[in-house]
């Protein structure tokens, strides 16, 4: 069999300070099949002249005015010629260099269109200090209305899948990640596979968590979301399940192993 070549792809805007670590991570993926994709947003503060110091590395890289990082995210998927797909933010980090390895291992020995993991948050001041841990699960058909989610960056997909059931939908403000997944594990019903040990790390203080009316907007978009993908959804079951969700993840801890960076 074929390796399969995966493609990674990192949108970014005015991400000067954070990219080029983003980069290494990608670099340091011990994975030999990988297409690398930069999709910017016409950043302004040096992150081009960053990126393209890695120009040798890099498959493609395509700065442009966007509509936002999830038209950068379709811009990327449609420039894609890999047989999986997983997005890496600008700001977050693989876990460590067997992270894509252990992903097109997943894929090579299950029947699936899908894989995911678990996810934790760190901090600048303390980048091995584990300030939330999202730790996943297997997929069970009604969970997305109990506040589940996977960790979108942990999420790799067959190329075939967003051609055969689209892109994301840039029509909600925010969520659209979560209406992506949604999509395709609820609605399109596409096998998946869970990899219970952390795939990334993402640096705390995202745009949809800065406020309480980002969240709002966020949990709104995605109720109108599972409606019109005729989606089974309770509200109250939805908001109980992510405080619980969310309290959680504060509160445990993950296992140090070989897939999780000391």
């Amino acid at each position: 069999m074929s390796q399969l070549r995966i493609s990674l792809i990192t949108v970014s805007f005015n991400s000067a300070k954070t990219i080029a670590q983003t980069i290494e991570s990608v670099l340091a993926q011990d994975y030999p099949n990988i297409e690398y994709i930069i999709i910017d947003g016409a950043s302004t503060d040096g992150t081009q002249d960053i990126v393209k110091q890695y120009a040798h590395n890099i498959t493609i890289f395509k700065s442009e005015p966007d509509k936002g990082i999830y038209d950068a995210m379709n811009k990327g998927i449609q420039l894609a010629t890999g047989d999986l797909i997983g997005m890496l933010n600008a700001d977050d980090v693989y876990a460590n260099e067997k992270v894509i390895s252990l992903v097109a291992k997943c894929f090579e020995n299950n029947a699936v269109d899908a894989c995911y993991g678990d996810l934790i948050y760190f901090q600048d001041k303390e980048p091995n200090k584990v300030l939330r841990y999202w730790k996943s699960s297997d997929f069970k058909r009604g969970l997305f209305s109990k506040g589940w989610c996977p960790p979108h960056p942990t999420f790799f997909v067959r190329r075939k899948i967003y051609l055969q059931y689209g892109l994301f939908n840039t029509d909600y403000p925010m969520g659209n990640d979560v209406e992506l997944m949604m999509r395709f594990l609820e609605k399109e019903r596409i096998q998946s596979r869970y990899i219970p040990t952390v795939l990334v790390k993402m640096r705390a203080g995202g745009v949809s968590n800065k406020s309480m009316r980002n969240i709002f907007i966020q949990n709104k978009s995605i109720l109108q979301a599972a409606r019109a993908l005729n989606v089974p959804f309770s509200l109250f079951q939805f908001i109980v399940g992510k405080v619980f969700s969310r309290c959680w993840q504060f509160i445990q801890k993950p296992h140090v192993g070989e897939n999780y960076v000391k």
